[in-house]
């Protein structure tokens, strides 16, 4: 029963580090993450300077996973090369190793203070920034508060037989060991928790130095698995950002794994006891993965790049937005104004999609649909940044309107895009999931909406492509149409809602929603002639009627 007790302590104490750490990071990232962002962002011109923005990132939220999303995010949109993210990851890793020294100091007088401060500011602010502060304020002292318990319920370890003869095997055999703190650190999604914990067991005395190193090694390498599964799905350049972390990481453990009997036996004069030799290879690792990997960035980058090149295949994966084609601004619009019509074509093919949702022909409709979203996504944001950098060159009027109405209508399609994801297939699900089914009569009229949805899109693709102002003319005019469509659905809806139809009562709220959605979707589409007939003076400034006077 004492050791089950002493158990339950420990892992009390870590769950509550761990939250700390949590706390922390939501709180700064809550309170000042766009300055983080922009921080990075900007830290990004040379190497010293990327490393530098990392470094001071990662001291502030206390996690470097949070940094190597940030990076991966800013790579995955082409904002950030893959030598200047790996040297923010770089100085991630030495601030969260300042950090480990930081907490490592006997501040735990400290922790009532600051959880009594962080409750005060986060009960008080009325803003979300001011919460973030105290959330994180609050965390930093549950961190504190959390380390002397861990300390305490450490002590017990000292007289236990057990847990000797475990870290005695673990101490032989440095292989499983090296897995034991890479696992450790994995589960937990913080190297920074993980070394705490090490030097607490060192304290107690039941951590040897070799293994001590080891257990350092485990912990750098296993904090790099957590960033690479949060980006998996991020593109291939947050995955090389992310793989070559991982694989820098990864050598640094392997050197000091097997260096461990050496490096303890050198290094062991030099400090006070096997804390603070844990806590000194700690940082000393993030220093000389630095020092050694900073200048060699640019060919392991290459080497990454090769190993894991471009999927050009993959549908997502702009077609027409060629680097070669800046110079001459009309031949860039031009391909920019392809790529926003495949991604037209995209939201089309989505929109059939939703539909067959609705009836329930097809099960696989709604993954395709998920990831016909992602595709959307990915290519709205890839046209918008090539918008972005072709505004540095020097355009001409009409090339700045053109240049307007394709990112008009990008920004239209990637809302429509939403729009269908998580609205209308969310209104799919809940069909399914209450397991109802609207009226012959109702699935009609939601039918014949869609098809005339599917086909106004493609009237806006070609006013979009062709900039005819006869054909604008009609796309408005499809604008009555459609709130004619919905506003007579509606009214059959409510007689059939007043025959107290029992699929009509069940599914009223589901028709009525996906009217709005749809008549919602159609107002981006036909938004695409505004501009087209606001420049020949043909867009009126209101549809109202002028006042007639009496008399």
């Amino acid at each position: 029963m004492g050791s089950t007790l002493v158990l339950i302590d420990i892992l009390g104490a870590g769950a509550l580090l761990l939250w700390g750490l949590r706390l922390i990071k939501t709180g700064m990232l809550r309170a000042f993450g766009s300055s983080l962002r922009v921080w990075i962002g900007r830290g990004a011109s040379n190497r010293i300077k990327a490393l530098i923005a990392g470094f001071v990132a990662t001291l502030a939220v206390q996690s470097s996973t949070a940094t190597a999303v940030i990076a991966a995010s800013f790579a995955a949109r082409d904002l950030l090369s893959g030598v200047m993210g790996q040297a923010v990851m770089l100085g991630a890793n030495i601030g969260t190793s300042v950090a480990a020294a930081v907490l490592s100091l006997d501040l735990h007088w400290l922790s009532p203070l600051l959880i009594l401060i962080g409750v005060v500011v986060f009960s008080r602010s009325g803003r979300a920034g001011g919460k973030g502060i105290g959330r994180a304020i609050l965390g930093l002292g549950l961190m504190l508060l959390a380390l002397d318990l861990l300390g305490q319920a450490t002590e017990p370890m000292r007289e236990s037989a057990v847990v000797r003869q475990v870290l005695l095997a673990l101490g032989g055999a440095p292989l499983f060991a090296l897995i034991f703190g890479t696992g450790l650190a994995a589960l937990a999604s913080s190297s920074l928790a993980t070394v705490l914990f090490v030097m607490l067991l060192a304290q107690a005395g039941v951590v040897s130095p070799e293994l001590a190193l080891v257990l350092v090694a485990g912990a750098n390498l296993g904090g790099a698995i957590p960033p690479y599964l949060a980006v998996m799905s991020d593109g291939v350049q947050a995955r090389r950002l992310a793989l070559t972390n991982l694989a820098v990481r990864a050598g640094g453990a392997a050197v000091l794994t097997l260096a461990a009997p050496l490096l303890a036996r050198l290094a062991q004069p030099y400090f006070a006891d096997t804390a603070a030799l844990t806590l000194g290879a700690h940082i000393g690792f993030s220093l000389v993965l630095a020092v050694v990997f900073l200048p060699l960035l640019t060919p392991l980058c290459a080497l990454v790049e090769r190993w894991m090149p471009h999927q050009a295949a993959l549908d997502f994966a702009p077609k027409y937005l060629d680097d070669s084609a800046m110079s001459s601004p009309t031949i860039a619009l031009a391909a920019a104004a392809r790529e926003t019509l495949r991604l037209g074509d995209l939201v089309g093919e989505m929109l059939q999609l939703s539909l067959d949702t609705l009836r329930g022909h097809d099960d696989l409709a709604r993954d395709r649909l998920s990831a016909a979203e992602d595709e959307v996504d990915r290519l709205h944001n890839a046209i918008k940044i090539y918008l972005a950098r072709l505004s540095r060159e020097e355009l001409d009027a009409d090339d700045i309107r053109r240049m307007s109405e394709i990112l008009s209508y990008a920004v239209n399609l990637e809302h429509i895009g939403d729009l269908i994801d998580s609205g209308l297939s969310e209104l799919a699900i809940k069909k399914d999931r209450r397991r109802l089914s609207f009226s012959p009569e109702g699935m009609e009229e939601i039918s014949a909406f869609y098809q005339r949805t599917i086909e106004i899109l493609a009237v806006a693709q070609s006013v979009f492509l062709s900039r005819d102002e006869n054909l604008a003319r009609d796309l408005v005019k499809c604008k009555v149409e459609v709130r004619q469509m919905e506003a007579l659905s509606a009214e059959r809806h409510m007689e059939r809602l007043r025959e107290r139809r029992l699929e009509t009562v069940e599914t009223s709220s589901l028709h009525l929603d996906i009217l709005r959605d749809l008549k919602r979707v159609n107002a981006h589409l036909i938004s695409v002639a505004y501009p087209i007939l606001d420049g020949i003076g043909a867009l009126g400034d209101t549809r109202l009627q002028p006042v007639k006077r009496k008399g």
